[in-house]
């Protein structure tokens, strides 16, 4: 019989205990639950709430009842409704009457809201190293291949002559700052809910500092209802987890584009590829596809953090329940992705020699042609519309940029006359002249390295 019933006539029926039922997600945060326990038994000792002895014994079982379910000697089931009462009712079989006596003090509540926030402490510090981790392959692919020539585009459109070193930076940046809403988040939610009870406080002479000193927490959480209702702490972490994917997810749709055989840049490691059931040539990028397709799924999670609180009034309701599963979800299958995508950046390999030759007179060097003639005072505008005159004629004719004389471009503007048309259209040399704070030149792209690598040692 449950241990909450003494109220009720009648037991739960069975396809409400199913329904009602968060085992199977609570598992998750097994040792969280247990090490929450802990702390309690301990706390209560030390305050005389508790006598020492009684304490003592409820800790070696609780620690018996850990190892328990680690080994898979005690299943949890239904009837428990969640990990808490699945402890306490083994933690009661184990060592009697004195069982009881933990829940003094505290409430299903506070426990629940304990063990998501330690659960957090714990495994938010793991996804920011996974992120540093990638930052690192991403820099490491610099090294190695950063200086490889490629178009840079907009609109998928061939924009101007850029490094490889530069679109990476374009993507380790944003991961930088992904780990730094991480580590804002890990400031607010690192407070303990333990001793809130159900919304109230308690009587009990209990040190609410105390347990979360034992837990690792910087302080408790200031009010007792806000310590239970809140689940902001989790729609933070989601919300960085979110944006986390749609930045791998633009990461993954360029890998896919670029592993094509229309643009043949990369090829991904064999290990981070698969097969067709019947092309046998098919070298499908699906680490890349997944890590696409799973950014819906922590957005979608977020959004149903957002939703479950909506209109809720403080201070628990039972829809807080459904916040584990939405939120150890996101968290996993993000880092799962950041970890995916740092294997698929370490075995990648670039063709160096891709876009050597294909971007010599290509049309994204016209940049060039209209910031020779502004440097040489003639206004912008005028500069824009004459090389886009130019341009045209290039696509009427069939020629291409370096295909042009200077007769014919001084007939689009008499500046271009004496313009050295052959180093301008050179598309290695457009990228060194980009030498602007955060521009694509060599000398840019290694201070951002530098500056990224400082940035991980902290």
């Amino acid at each position: 019989m449950s241990l909450l019933r003494g109220r009720f006539g009648q037991q739960t029926k069975v396809d409400m205990e199913r329904f009602g039922s968060s085992i199977d997600v609570d598992l998750v945060m097994l040792d969280e639950d247990i090490d929450g326990s802990l702390a309690h038994a301990a706390m209560l000792g030390e305050t005389g709430v508790l006598s020492p002895a009684d304490a003592e014994v409820i800790a070696e079982g609780l620690e018996s009842v850990r190892a328990e379910l680690h080994a898979g000697s005690f299943v949890p089931r239904d009837a428990d409704e969640d990990i808490h009462m699945a402890v306490e009712r083994r933690l009661t079989e184990l060592v009697g009457d004195v069982g009881k006596k933990l829940h003094t003090a505290r409430s299903r509540n506070d426990q629940v809201a304990t063990d998501v926030r330690l659960w957090l402490l714990r495994q938010v510090p793991r996804l920011e190293a996974a992120l540093a981790a990638l930052v690192d392959a991403l820099l490491e692919r610099i090294d190695r291949d950063g200086e490889t020539l490629m178009p840079g585009y907009t609109h998928l459109q061939r924009g101007q002559p850029i490094l490889l070193g530069h679109q990476l930076l374009a993507h380790a940046w944003p991961l930088t700052r992904d780990r730094g809403r991480l580590r804002d988040a890990r400031r607010r939610f690192d407070r303990c809910p333990l001793g809130a009870c159900a919304m109230a406080g308690t009587a009990h002479p209990i040190d609410r500092h105390r347990t979360a000193d034992q837990l690792g927490f910087s302080a408790p959480v200031e009010n007792a209802m806000d310590a239970v209702a809140a689940r902001d702490h989790a729609q933070e972490v989601v919300a960085a987890c979110a944006i986390v994917m749609v930045h791998l997810s633009r990461m993954a749709e360029e890998l896919i584009v670029w592993s094509s055989s229309e643009f043949d840049f990369v090829r991904l490691d064999e290990g981070y590829a698969t097969g067709s059931s019947i092309m046998p040539q098919k070298r499908n990028p699906d680490a890349a596809e997944l890590v696409r397709g799973k950014s819906g799924r922590v957005v979608g999670a977020l959004n149903s953090l957002l939703v479950m609180v909506k209109g809720l009034p403080l201070a628990y309701n039972r829809d807080l329940q459904e916040d584990r599963a939405a939120l150890f979800d996101a968290v996993t299958t993000t880092f799962d992705s950041v970890s995916i995508m740092a294997g698929v950046w370490q075995g990648l390999a670039v063709r160096k020699d891709r876009f050597e030759q294909a971007l010599v007179g290509d049309p994204s060097l016209a940049t060039e042609l209209a910031d020779h003639l502004a440097s040489r005072g003639v206004p912008f505008r005028e500069a824009h519309e004459a090389i886009g005159g130019l341009v045209r004629w290039c696509d009427e004719t069939g020629r291409s940029l370096d295909q042009l004389d200077r007769e014919t471009a001084a007939s689009f503007h008499p500046t271009l006359a004496d313009a050295p048309l052959e180093t301008l259209l050179d598309p290695r040399a457009a990228t060194a002249r980009r030498t602007s704070f955060g521009g694509t030149a060599w000398s840019e792209v290694q201070r951002q390295v530098a500056l990224l690598r400082a940035d991980a040692a902290d």
